[in-house]
Order: structure tokens, then sequence, then C-alpha cells
């Protein structure tokens, strides 16, 4: 499944990711790929509590 993730510049440093897609799915992280490794574990998460 691909999904846009949409990258912010944080304002305190760092990142914060969002999908769109999934309403209330957002994470963080101090570097690019820490930002995208969280958001990956958010999504799976988001996906999980969705199927309920």
């Amino acid at each position: 499944m691909k999904l846009q993730v949409v990258i912010h510049a944080a304002e305190e440093g760092g990142f914060w990711a969002e999908i769109p897609a999934f309403v209330g799915c957002v994470s963080e992280g101090d570097t690019l790929e820490e930002t995208l490794l969280n958001i990956r574990e958010a999504a799976e998460g988001w996906l999980q509590v969705a199927a309920m």
C-alpha cells in the first residue's frame, strides 16, 4: 500500500509527519530518517485500530 506522507520541519527542531488519508495519524522525530520510521509505525498502529 502506498500512502502520501507529508513531512514538516518542527519549530523546535526535528520534523513531524502526517498521513492525510489517516485522520489523526501523526508522528515526529529528531531526524528525517527517525521521523519516517516513526510515521510508519504510527500508520501500522492506525490500521490495527481501524480494523477492530
